[in-house]
């Protein structure tokens, strides 16, 4: 069964399916979903972050709202350098995950390579102490990129 995090990014990609950019008031969302306006936060958050592909705008205040902007490269390969961009000498687990789901959704990889990247990446795999894991793993995940930008 899925959570009501789950739900209301359904219920927002669906939204965006229809529309590049879309206009939500928080309130509104909270009472829709029976919610907390910090849930809708949470969401937004962690699920249409710049790793994932979307831009979130949010104006506070009575005629306040919440602006979802889906960013779409022209191409595989200018996704990726973006991607490359994004990665500073660190990058955490959560936010490499971000960029291999976003990888997925945009079929560049298959869900057999999204599960490899993932664990190659993993804190479990990489045991080694903060900063150095972070360090690791932006090195292994830029390369895995660079490898995906040429065909074999």
């Amino acid at each position: 069964m899925k959570n009501v995090s789950d739900i209301i990014e359904q219920y927002i990609k669906e939204i965006l399916s229809e529309n590049s950019v879309i206009e939500l008031k928080r309130s509104e969302l909270a009472e829709k979903f029976q919610c907390v306006p910090s849930q809708i936060n949470y969401v937004l958050k962690t699920r249409f972050s710049i790793e994932r592909g979307y831009i979130v705008e949010s104006k506070r205040g009575g005629g306040g709202y919440i602006r979802v902007i889906k960013v779409t490269p022209n191409t595989h390969s200018e996704l990726i350098d973006e991607m490359i961009n994004l990665i500073d000498i660190h990058i955490t687990q959560n936010t490499s995950e971000s960029m291999i789901i976003r990888l997925l959704e945009e079929g560049i990889i298959n869900k057999r390579e999204a599960k490899l990247m993932i664990s190659a990446i993993d804190r479990s795999v990489l045991d080694l102490s903060i900063p150095l894991r972070d360090e690791v793993r932006a090195n292994i995940l830029k390369a895995m990129l660079q490898a995906l930008k040429y065909k074999m």
